[in-house]
């Protein structure tokens, strides 16, 4: 496995732009799905809240992006419809559609993990790396098609 990116910011509006800069190396479906889960803190914690994104590819290819926040009790759930005319809405539809698999978990102290895996595309590049570090894992709950 390669090391991780990991990147450590308090999350805004003008953040998640850089997180998608950051990300560009990863490819355009790992940046919308961490866009996506960037939004939902700000959206629904509030600006400010610190946020850190990991992603790495396995050696089976496939791109695990983690967005960990401090709050446990503010799950994610898909919307079951989106009018045309609504601005918001749609981000949990989006990586529902994009990735593999899925899901949410709960670290031994405070604060949630959202987390999903990509198959890998044609043509993936090269990763960058901004800090090392290796995936904490526990228990995971989430759509897995397999």
């Amino acid at each position: 496995m390669r090391p991780a990116t990991t990147l450590e910011l308090l999350a805004t509006p003008a953040e998640v732009s850089g997180v998608r800069r950051a990300l560009r190396a990863y490819g355009a479906d790992v940046q919308l799905c961490a866009s996506e889960l960037v939004t939902n803190v700000v959206q629904h914690l509030g600006e400010g809240v610190p946020v850190t994104v990991r992603v790495w590819c396995d050696d089976g290819g496939r791109t695990r992006l983690e967005v960990t926040d401090p709050d446990p009790r503010a799950l994610p759930v898909p919307r079951a419809s989106v009018g045309a005319d609504e601005e918001s809405g749609r981000g949990l539809a989006l990586l529902d559609a994009l990735a593999a698999r899925w899901g949410v978990t709960h670290g031994p102290g405070r604060g949630k993990t959202v987390w999903c895996e990509l198959e890998a595309g044609p043509g993936g590049g090269a990763v960058p790396v901004v800090s090392a570090g290796g995936p904490g894992r526990t228990a995971t709950a989430g759509r897995d098609p397999r």
